[in-house]
């Protein structure tokens, strides 16, 4: 299965609920960037704007904690009713606590690593969880160019998920993803793809949405 995530990261705040609702028929989740500059430099939405956006969106959330506490604090976006919420596997000091704690209201469990850390730092981890993310950026800031040399970890991944074949677990990639860059990580092995200027800055979101996924699609 094919997922496209629209990222919200870049849209104009004052449009905001309205540009959410303009793609709720046809995007798979909701992705939610949240970053506190302290993890990355940059900041984004709070928790309390992130429980609205979770409130009043008919589209499962799907936060991407960027933060640089997820030990304490990314229990509270599954409790608000985030269908998944990812945080860093560098951020954290006790990933399999966190991990038990997002559980335990309920939310799918994705962990995300950045460029420079490798694929084996998330794998002993992978059996506990519902998602890897694999960035394909550096965290912090949208428009940013594709990473064509994380594919390598894509591919590692990709190996390892499909050897736990009793879990289902979405592989994401997250920045730089056009309709060029999808089939390349789709041919990678990824099935989860965030995708924002690609989105939002075409002339009909709706149509792009459904490109994007009929592209990756044909691998």
């Amino acid at each position: 299965m094919i997922r496209v995530c629209p990222s919200i990261l870049n849209v104009e705040r004052a449009i905001l609920s309205e540009t959410i609702a303009s793609i709720e028929s046809s995007a798979d989740l909701l992705h939610l960037d949240v970053m506190d500059n302290v993890f990355v430099p940059n900041q984004t939405f709070t928790f309390a704007q992130s429980e609205k956006i979770i409130k009043e969106t008919s589209l499962p959330v799907d936060a991407h904690l960027m933060i640089s506490d997820p030990d304490d604090q990314a229990f509270k976006y599954a409790q608000a009713g985030a269908a998944s919420v990812t945080f860093h596997l560098e951020a954290s000091a006790n990933p399999l606590k966190t991990i038990e704690a997002i559980k335990e209201h309920g939310a799918r469990v994705g962990i995300a690593l950045k460029p420079d850390t490798g694929f084996e730092k998330l794998a002993p981890l992978l059996e506990f969880i519902d998602m890897a993310l694999i960035m394909t950026v550096e965290p912090g800031f949208g428009g940013q160019s594709f990473m064509q040399t994380m594919m390598g970890k894509v591919e590692e991944a990709r190996k390892e998920i499909d050897a736990l074949d009793f879990k289902d677990i979405w592989l994401q990639v997250d920045g730089g993803i056009s309709l060029e860059t999808i089939l390349i990580a789709r041919a990678a092995g990824a099935d989860t793809f965030v995708a924002g200027n690609a989105v939002f800055k075409a002339d009909n979101p709706i149509t792009a949405i459904d490109l994007l996924r009929r592209t990756a699609a044909t691998y």
